[in-house]
């Protein structure tokens, strides 16, 4: 496949700057100390619908040329995606038709809801979501906008690599969570083009590792019944993430349960600063000793801050 280039990803921080949010990186003198590094976080957390998801979406629904766009946008999601296509199609005025299990929690119906997205409800499988996506595009003739396996999709969520790349142009290393890839193949892309001495390195929940066993096995390895509180990193790479992950991310670490939740707990303990379990993955590989960052200075990408606060894993 051809891979997206440096100019996309220039145009694309140029078509979302007015309508996303240019996240801060945070650093933690705790953090530093802890692991003999320097560390910076990049913060989606404070993005536009609470995650990194607003920049693809944006970059998506405004790449489209006026007659594809005002017959709308359409996705399946139960989560980030669902409220980020929501609100871009909101903000170009063009209507979002959002695929969502019934099971879905009710804050992000409501978010989904509240950005205007028409939403139709499906039982809570991949076969019944993808179905129903169907019938509606052939409906409506809106374009389907895939959460992560969209070229653009993936090229505007290079953008936030990218701007931590313009803060701290001399990093050795980027750590980003792994689910479909759409993160971690933009932060990929970024690195190459931006700062290519730069090494990303994803870090992925053991009991949903299907990133690791595809990316050591040559081919897509799908993920079956993954058991993790990370919920945002539960699916499969696509035919479009895979390859560019192959390509460009040097290693895929494994981080355990035990370690994801104690990272999550520290960084809402050290940072003040609310982050989903799925963010907390990089800094759980650091826990781990699963990296040696002695000395090294490290990005790592905070993936976005929507946890239920009522059910916190500590």
């Amino acid at each position: 496949m051809e891979f997206p280039n440096r100019e996309e990803i220039q145009e694309a921080a140029v078509r979302i700057a007015p309508y996303i949010n240019r996240t801060p990186v945070l650093t933690s003198e705790y953090f530093n100390h802890r692991f003999n590094t320097s560390l910076f976080f990049k913060c989606e957390n404070f993005q536009k619908v609470g995650a990194f998801k607003s920049r693809g979406a944006v970059n998506a629904v405004f790449s489209l040329p006026d007659e594809e766009a005002k017959r709308g946008v359409a996705t399946h999601s139960s989560g980030n995606h669902a409220q980020a296509l929501a609100r871009a199609a909101a903000l170009r005025n063009v209507p979002a038709y959002i695929v969502m299990p019934e099971t879905a929690p009710k804050v992000k119906v409501n978010a989904v809801k509240g950005y205007g997205g028409k939403i139709t409800f499906c039982k809570p499988t991949l076969q019944a979501r993808e179905e129903t996506l169907r019938q509606i595009v052939e409906e409506t003739g809106a374009v389907e906008i895939h959460p992560y396996d969209n070229l653009t999709v993936i090229v505007g969520q290079a953008t936030a690599a990218k701007e931590l790349i313009e803060e701290y142009p001399d990093l050795d290393l980027i750590l980003c969570p792994v689910g479909g890839g759409g993160f971690l193949s933009g932060t990929s892309l970024s690195a190459h083009f931006f700062s290519p001495k730069t090494k990303v390195i994803a870090c992925e929940p053991a009991g949903a590792d299907d990133a690791y066993r595809s990316f050591y096995s040559g081919e897509i390895v799908p993920s079956i019944e993954p058991k993790t509180i990370a919920d945002g990193l539960l699916t499969s790479l696509g035919k479009f993430t895979f390859p560019i992950i192959r390509e460009f991310v040097t290693d895929i670490l494994r981080v355990e349960e035990e370690e994801i939740i104690e990272a999550m707990h520290l960084i809402f303990e050290r940072m003040k600063i609310v982050i989903e379990p799925s963010s907390a993955v990089p800094l759980g590989a650091l826990l781990a000793n699963k990296l040696d960052v002695t000395g090294k200075k490290v990005g790592i990408m905070i993936s976005g801050g929507n946890v239920d606060l009522n059910h916190l894993p500590f």
